[in-house]
């Protein structure tokens, strides 16, 4: 019997068949993709990029490599997605538009360190596997210029915001004042104090905070 579903319609004209996507089969394909970032992740900031194979993260999600390989790439191909995701999980694109209605430079500077507190916090275990993949991978360079290019943009937005609405008194161009917010705000400046010296991250944004506000409001 002929029928529009298969291969030849009433008219005869030959057709394609219909492609089927099953949803299930994509959520369960999303969360094995996931799966193995998160424990690349993991892997990546604990060991070492370096030291990690695409054996290791297979081992660790439970799955195959010839899965890994399918379902995310390469080695580098994972790595890309952790900072992929690390960025745009930061918080960033939610908090900077906030700051910019702030019109007390006091308030601005104490908002910017809660919001790079929680985003350094939320995303450190990613922060750790991109910083330790510097060292050995081949384009190291490029590779923190990606993890950090939207990080840079944020604060030196914040820092022209903070320059119009108090440049005249400041004792630094809009430019110090973006790389200063860097050197009190940026992932090095967290990891310095939680990691190296064991500061809690509430006693470090509330540090931070004071120190910015004394120099900037």
């Amino acid at each position: 019997m002929n029928s529009t579903w298969g291969h030849r319609r009433y008219d005869g004209r030959v057709t394609s068949k219909r492609s089927y996507v099953s949803p299930l089969r994509q959520e369960s394909a999303a969360r094995t993709r996931e799966l193995i970032l998160e424990r690349a992740t993991v892997l990546f900031a604990e060991r070492g990029y370096g030291r990690v194979t695409v054996a290791d993260v297979a081992a660790e999600a439970g799955v195959s490599a010839k899965t890994v390989f399918a379902s995310v790439g390469s080695k580098s191909d994972i790595l890309d997605r952790i900072v992929d995701r690390a960025v745009e999980e930061s918080g960033h694109r939610e908090a900077v538009p906030h700051l910019l209605t702030l019109d007390e430079p006091a308030a601005v500077l104490r908002g910017l360190a809660h919001g790079t507190r929680v985003g350094n916090e939320r995303q450190f275990c990613a922060h750790e596997a991109i910083r330790k993949a510097l060292p050995v991978h081949e384009n190291g360079e490029a590779l923190w210029e990606r993890a950090t290019a939207a990080y840079v943009e944020a604060l030196d937005a914040v820092a022209r915001h903070l320059f119009e609405l108090r440049g005249d008194s400041l004792p630094f161009t809009a430019q110090e004042t973006a790389d200063l917010l860097w050197f009190w705000f940026g992932p090095a400046a967290w990891r310095a104090l939680v990691v190296d010296r064991d500061w809690t991250w509430d006693r470090a944004e509330a540090a931070l905070a004071a120190t910015a506000v004394a120099a900037l409001s």
